[in-house]
């Protein structure tokens, strides 16, 4: 059996893709919640450059940033292939994985948004990013962006959107509008419904009081 260890924050976007992979693989691995507020001198050992999660930690060895984590666990562990076998097919998906680390910073931006004008020029630059998706990879009409299966773009982008739809709740706006990205919507839902997926999908009510108490601290202490 593999010895595997995860080190992150369970309500994290970046602790999900490798959780994700994990469970997609099979694989069994041990589970260490990691306090953003006090970190474990584990994890600042394993990550000395940035000290985040996620971590895995395989055999005693370290590997951060998520998707370096589950491109090393698809190549390791060849069931349920995340990313394509095809040359192509594998440059395409690699590049649509740089375009979700290109959008993330979009979520921090929107969570810290104030004022009503702040929160709009977030929410339009956030569109955009759906507009591209929706027009460049979802216009086929596919199930998933892997097709009929589950790849590393869907792992990379589904973490994200999950974070988005939580959003929704704490920014009172709507984002992931289905009558302006019909496409998007239904692959999310077809995302988060997908056997594997859903029964790791982070608990909606857990996710909004763990991301408003993050807020409020954040709020008293500045």
């Amino acid at each position: 059996m593999a010895d595997l260890k995860l080190h992150g924050f369970w309500y994290s976007p970046f602790t999900m893709r490798v959780a994700w992979t994990l469970k997609l693989k099979g694989l069994s691995y041990e589970n260490i919640e990691e306090d953003r507020y006090n970190k474990s001198p584990q994890l600042l050992e394993y990550n000395p450059v940035h000290k985040k999660i996620p971590v895995l930690v395989h055999g005693g060895k370290p590997i951060c940033e998520s998707m370096v984590i589950v491109e090393y666990i698809d190549e390791l562990w060849p069931q349920n292939p995340l990313l394509p076998r095809d040359p192509y097919q594998r440059a395409q998906a690699k590049f649509w994985v740089a375009y979700a680390e290109q959008m993330a910073p979009v979520r921090p931006a929107l969570l810290h948004s104030t004022s009503a004008e702040e929160k709009k020029k977030v929410v339009e630059k956030t569109w955009e990013h759906f507009k591209v998706l929706e027009d460049h990879c979802l216009a086929d009409k596919r199930k998933f962006f892997g097709g009929d299966k589950l790849n590393i773009v869907d792992i990379a982008f589904g973490s994200l959107f999950a974070f988005f739809v939580t959003i929704e709740d704490i920014k009172q706006v709507k984002i992931l509008v289905a009558e302006k990205f019909p496409l998007l919507h239904l692959w999310f839902d077809n995302f988060k419904n997908a056997p594997i997926i859903k029964e790791n999908f982070p608990d909606k009510e857990k996710m909004l009081a763990t991301i408003k108490y993050i807020l409020e601290r954040k709020l008293a202490s500045s």
